[in-house]
């Protein structure tokens, strides 16, 4: 029996990877302990628990992205966390990072015990965590080729999907015309009109939402349906006719099969799940950050199925002049998904198994 230690907390974006390559390991190794590293404010509180696995809270390391007299603290935080980290690391037989905040104290904790490590790093430009950890593993995956030294030579596995979405897609490609067709009916939309998917992130994004706002009354002018997902941290706004707003998508695969036009941040996972079930997409990158968002979008505006637009240009104006335009490439795009990123989560368990294997 082995136990494997995931790290990858904070955002959707990195533990819904983890726990799709936690529920692939489990099913490979019924006998493992499978233990996740997190931090006391990060969503792997409610996703991770919810999912049946155990959740181990190191202290956080934060690094504000502006100098401050915040980074005076960063080296006695540092410390805590790995030693945190080494504490539960010291018996693991096996790390797989993620990235994010909690990700770095651990890969320190595990080379400090002679753990090895698999990283895997999702988006298209990789953050400072990955790039530390990839100094200290030759064992490294990625989304899709990188334009970073640290990642040359990294294993390209795409990004694991979660079981609705893999499950979805593997359903759809029978049939994806009558997939879509029916994934709006199952939402309650009309099948005639076309029906625009709004989120920006899992905790929503307060540009998108009021610039949605703004664009509403016109929007509904031309029978369009619209189901708005503004994040749990926002206040929901209320039903008007074919707008439906929500606090949280439940069933994003069916949700990504019924939209003609989808209107999102650009995350990693998001791409990833959107190649996989959905039409086309307007893509506004988050304005904050190393650019990643801007590039992880690259691949399906070459293919003919999202476009991006920066959140400076983002606008009600900019909406409702580009709507039927937006609405006419949804219906010149290809119907059917894309399967590049099923097998990813067993990609993943192979090299960590062979990782392990070479210890």
């Amino acid at each position: 029996m082995a136990t494997i230690v995931l790290a990858g907390g904070g955002t959707a974006g990195h533990i819904e990877p983890a726990l799709a390559v936690a529920r692939i390991w489990k099913l490979a190794h019924p006998q493992d302990d499978i233990i996740f590293l997190g931090t006391k404010n990060g969503l792997e509180n409610t996703l991770i628990p919810a999912s049946g696995f155990t959740l181990t809270l190191i202290p956080k390391v934060a690094i504000s992205r502006r100098p401050s007299l915040s980074w005076t603290k960063i080296p006695i935080d540092l410390v805590n966390s790995v030693k945190a980290s080494y504490t539960i690391l010291k018996s693991a037989d096996l790390l797989i990072g993620f990235g994010g905040y909690v990700s770095a104290p651990a890969y320190l904790a595990a080379r400090l015990a002679g753990v090895p490590t698999l990283v895997h790093e999702a988006n298209a430009k990789p953050g400072w965590a990955n790039r530390l950890g990839a100094l200290m593993t030759p064992y490294l995956a990625v989304a899709n080729p990188v334009d970073s030294k640290e990642f040359t030579d990294a294993l390209i596995t795409g990004i694991p999907l979660r079981s609705d979405v893999a499950i979805s897609l593997v359903e759809s490609s029978k049939d994806w015309s009558a997939a879509r067709v029916s994934a709006k009916q199952a939402l309650g939309f009309d099948t005639k009109a076309p029906l625009i998917l709004v989120m920006g992130g899992s905790q929503g994004s307060v540009a998108i939402n009021s610039i949605i706002n703004e664009s509403l009354a016109a929007l509904l002018s031309k029978n369009i349906s619209i189901l708005h997902s503004v994040g749990r941290l926002n206040a929901l706004p209320p039903t008007q006719g074919t707008y439906r707003p929500v606090a949280y998508v439940d069933d994003m695969a069916q949700a990504y099969l019924a939209s003609d036009l989808i209107i999102a941040r650009s995350g990693a996972v998001t791409c990833s799940e959107f190649g996989a079930l959905g039409r086309y997409a307007l893509f506004v990158p988050l304005a904050i950050g190393n650019g990643e968002q801007l590039l992880n979008a690259r691949t399906l505006v070459e293919t003919g199925r999202a476009k991006v637009i920066a959140q400076s240009d983002f606008s009600a104006e900019y909406l409702i002049s580009s709507i039927d335009e937006l609405l006419l490439r949804s219906r010149q795009a290809p119907i059917a998904g894309d399967m590049k990123d099923l097998d990813a989560g067993e990609k993943i368990v192979a090299l960590g198994e062979f990782a392990m294997g070479a210890q």
